[in-house]
């Protein structure tokens, strides 16, 4: 760790807290990224068309997904700087209103997504095979009954993170994670019912990972921040518009993030099957590559919000530059890894000869980019999100998405396929080197916004 000219008894994450809350996160975001790796993998054995219902789904889930967790880090920041200030009582009213708001929107959404999934789909996909329209279909169906507990197990997990706690949420992790492997293995293997057993072996994994983080939450005699009276509905507005101060500028970030993703899906269906399947395992791999990265974004929140709210700005800063340079670090080692082995990894899924090829050249392209760019587009702006600066993350990554991302993979995948008429599949390369174009933006503008300190004079409480 770097030196600040301050004594350690007086710093509020010595090395060993900041191992202790760091370590459980890198494994908890590892064993979250094998849901999807895993139902990807098993539902393989029925075919692309599996690969690819599931793939869009996810995709798709993703938008709402992306909106719990803005919620989620909202409440996150409001009670780390509350714990920094060392205000356990609001801490807690902050922790209760989080999962209040948060299971309220998740209920909105499943009912809006099970009465209209057909029209969604319809609207998106409109061109894809039938096949992989009916596989979304019934995908779509039983995931989207798991967004309100989806939404529990992030907010609870957020809370107890906001606590320093990164321990017990591996744990719930890994349980989650053994229902979902076990759910797969019955329903698809043993009952052979495809794509309906992926999406209700993730349904079963959420709702028991959510039961579980509920009850541990309502414990105040373990916990510094707890539930009070969990099962009374209670609204505070003041509470909600904190929570929502760094909540609605990040929801709309991730949303409109997603949503740029899924315009994007929208022309790639005309680049065919094997497209969506090796894109379905580049996201996959990328993911996996970026899990160090994500897991140490998300400390910067407890991190940097309980320096901000102690006044410790100097702290703030210190923290700040030590989470990025240890994601540099990890994620260049694992990408190196990843991009030594691709053949073997793309192996492991049963794709065609020409996605397993197409698969390869793009999780290497992703591989390099990933290196140079990735920590500095997105565990970066966690900094500042955790200072209070979400409105200015918002306003870049949006600028970001449609003048970078949205407009380049539309012209470069339009020129390959004029260019290659007959493999419209290598249209899938413009999708991907459009991302890294919106990724050198992200950097540039979070690293010049970072320099300049004016994240260190937003407020959230």
């Amino acid at each position: 760790m770097a030196k600040l000219a301050i004594p350690e008894e007086q710093m509020l994450f010595p090395r060993k807290a900041l191992v202790t809350l760091i370590v459980p996160l890198v494994a908890e975001q590892f064993l979250a990224i094998t849901i999807g790796a895993c139902d990807t993998l098993m539902v393989a054995s029925i075919g692309e068309a599996g690969v690819s219902g599931v793939s869009l789904i996810d995709q798709l889930s993703q938008l709402m997904i992306q909106l719990f967790a803005a919620f989620a880090t909202g409440g996150a920041v409001v009670s780390s700087q509350y714990l920094g200030r060392r205000d356990t009582k609001n801490a807690c009213k902050a922790a209760k209103q989080l999962l209040t708001l948060s299971v309220v929107v998740a209920l909105v959404i499943v009912v809006l997504s099970e009465l209209f999934r057909a029209q969604i789909l319809s609207l998106l996909y409109g061109k894809i095979d039938a096949d992989v329209m009916e596989n979304s279909l019934t995908y779509f169906f039983w995931v989207a009954l798991s967004f309100p507990f989806l939404a529990v197990y992030n907010s609870a997990a957020a809370v107890f993170r906001s606590m320093g706690n990164s321990k017990l949420s591996l744990k719930v992790s890994i349980l989650m994670n053994f229902t979902n492997i076990a759910g797969n293995a019955f329903l698809i293997y043993g009952l052979k019912i495809g794509v309906a057993g992926a999406g209700i072996a993730t349904l079963a994994s959420r709702s028991v990972a959510a039961i579980v983080m509920f009850v541990l939450l309502t414990d105040h005699r373990k916990n510094v921040v707890y539930l009070e009276r969990p099962l009374h509905f209670e609204w505070n507005g003041a509470m909600t518009r904190r929570i929502l101060k760094i909540g609605i500028p990040s929801g709309i970030e991730n949303s409109v993030f997603q949503f740029g993703k899924l315009l994007v899906q929208t022309f790639m269906a005309g680049f065919g099957t094997a497209a969506i399947a090796a894109n379905a395992i580049c996201n996959s791999i990328g993911s996996l590559a970026n899990v160090p990265g994500s897991a140490l974004g998300l400390a910067s929140v407890t991190v940097v919000g309980q320096c901000i709210g102690a006044g410790e700005r100097k702290q703030a800063v210190h923290y700040s530059k030590v989470i990025l340079r240890e994601a540099c670090i990890s994620m260049g080692v694992l990408s190196v890894v990843i991009f030594i082995f691709t053949p073997q990894i793309v192996s492991l899924f049963n794709l065609s000869p020409e996605a397993a090829q197409l698969a390869g050249g793009v999780i290497r392209t992703c591989m390099v980019a990933n290196i140079v760019l990735w920590p500095l587009s997105f565990t970066l702006p966690n900094t500042l999100r955790a200072a209070g600066d979400a409105k200015f993350t918002m306003i870049i990554s949006n600028i970001s998405m449609w003048s970078f991302r949205v407009l380049f993979s539309y012209l470069i995948s339009g020129w390959l396929l004029r260019r290659f008429p007959e493999t419209p599949s290598l249209a899938l390369y413009g999708v991907w080197f459009g991302m890294y174009i919106d990724w050198l933006f992200r950097a540039a503008s979070f690293v010049l916004r970072f320099k300049s300190g004016r994240w260190l004079e937003k407020k959230v409480i």
